[in-house]
């Protein structure tokens, strides 16, 4: 069993999770991607995974079911318009509810930040947050690390830069914190508007800019993030200005390092976050990403059904 862990397990974020962990979760996603495509497996034979989203998502629950599926699993599909909650029922019911049908872990993305924190209070079934609001995704921040290392060998140390609506972004903060537990230099920038003061309060190692060229000068890692629409109350930065000035672009890109990488957690919107020159070019990983979404989520399932003697 990985160290300082106990079961059952829980998968609510990556600030509270050590380092010794997330080495191991991320060996074990290597692991998986190593296999051969569409391999199946009898590691989680018999086992029940409920994905609940009370969110749209595409990458996210598509790989959590293909992940399943993988490791042997049963994997079952619920959206919250169709669940008794659109008939008055509480939250915490309906999760009670469903641990009662004794699945083996609870996969849930809510619009409310902690939702996922405070449900888990309440159940024994193992939970794993496929993001809450603006505070975390975990299993994004994972899948990130893990292509960084395919290309870069190791985590220790990089510079990366976090650019755009860092105020609404749960992927931000994840990778934050995943970057930090390595000694990561983190340039964070963005509008004013959408880059919290006290963001180098959040982890070591973190630093505000509001220039685009002075963060993506000689990072190892161009990290970008999309334009959190559907979470600000108000504008907060003029949709027709916002690529003039923190749009990615080849002339950024040539300001890092001659091997830096560029991240994106989708979906992308080109001429606003990124250019097609950049979303298309050698040096953007975003489909990479996706791909290891299906061995970092096949690793987290893993990790939450373990029982501890079986690893």
């Amino acid at each position: 069993m990985p160290p300082g862990r106990s079961n059952p397990r829980n998968l609510l974020g990556i600030e509270s999770i050590p380092r010794a962990d997330l080495e191991h979760l991320l060996d074990r996603g290597r692991h998986y991607k190593a296999l051969p495509r569409n391999t199946k497996l009898n590691t989680l034979a018999g086992r029940l995974v409920v994905n609940l989203f009370f969110e749209p998502s595409t990458r996210t629950r598509t790989s959590f079911e293909i992940a399943a599926k993988r490791l042997g699993a049963d994997a079952i599909g619920i959206h919250s318009q169709t669940t008794s909650l659109s008939k008055g029922e509480s939250l915490v019911d309906t999760l009670n509810t469903l641990s009662a049908m004794n699945p083996d872990a609870i996969v849930m993305r809510h619009s409310a930040s902690g939702a996922p924190h405070f449900l888990a209070r309440f159940l024994s079934t193992p939970m794993i947050n496929a993001g809450d609001g603006r505070h975390e995704h975990p299993t994004q921040a994972l899948l990130d690390a893990l292509t960084i290392l395919e290309v870069k060998g190791s985590l220790d140390g990089l510079r990366v830069a976090i650019i755009g609506d860092i105020s609404h972004s749960r992927v931000a903060r994840s990778n934050i914190h995943l970057l930090a537990k390595f000694g990561a230099h983190i340039a964070a920038c963005g509008p004013a508007t959408t880059v919290p003061r006290n963001l180098p309060e959040l982890a070591p190692g973190v630093s505000l800019t509001y220039d685009m060229r002075e963060a993506v000068r000689d990072a190892d890692v161009i990290m970008m993030l999309r334009v959190q629409l559907e979470r600000q109350n108000v504008e907060v930065f003029p949709k027709n200005e916002y690529f003039r000035y923190y749009g990615l672009t080849l002339e950024h890109v040539a300001l890092a390092r001659p091997d830096a990488i560029v991240l994106h957690p989708g979906p992308i919107n080109r001429g606003r976050e990124i250019s097609s020159e950049v979303a298309d070019s050698q040096r953007s990983m975003i489909l990479s990403q996706v791909e290891n979404g299906v061995a970092i989520r096949m690793a987290v399932l893993e990790w939450v059904c373990s029982t501890g003697e079986d690893e």
